[in-house]
């Protein structure tokens, strides 16, 4: 199955993305990891391109089949590609600003991500599976937890 929806580039709509996504996804396994991850994509988009400015805007893709999700953002284009700050070893105290780790932290949640385009609009997208192992290599459960074990 496949959903797309385009919204206005304002921070405020990075909430109705996630109330969007989390709409269509009621009930995938790592839905918290998916709903963070495109948090973070979607503020990229906002800030690092002209999705942010007047008039922006960004849009939203959700692609699920029987093995697991994935989600696209899709900006207005930068001069600069997307990448991810942290990696390279030692840490860099520029690197502990404040903004900087969406991309991290969509790194530690997803299976998988990658970007595709060119300056004047690019889609960043982030894959999930239904048993989403997660780069850290701990499984997280397909089913949720029997009452029982929640005590």
């Amino acid at each position: 199955m496949y959903w797309r929806r385009a919204f206005p580039g304002e921070p405020v709509q990075v909430g109705a993305a996630r109330v969007f996504v989390a709409y269509l996804l009621a009930g995938f396994p790592p839905l918290d990891d998916v709903l963070l991850a495109l948090d973070e994509l979607a503020v990229n988009a906002i800030r690092h391109t002209g999705s942010g400015r007047p008039g922006g805007a960004f849009a939203v893709a959700v692609y699920r089949d029987a093995a697991g999700v994935t989600v696209s953002v899709t900006d207005q284009g930068a001069s600069t590609e997307p990448r991810v700050k942290g990696l390279a070893g030692a840490i860099d105290p520029v690197d502990l600003a404040e903004c900087g780790h969406g991309l991290l932290t969509v790194t530690a949640l997803a299976i998988t991500w990658y970007w595709s385009g060119a300056p004047c609009s690019r889609t960043v997208h982030a894959t999930f599976a239904v048993t989403h192992l997660r780069r850290d290599h701990t499984a997280t459960p397909a089913d949720p937890l029997p009452p029982e074990a929640a005590l």
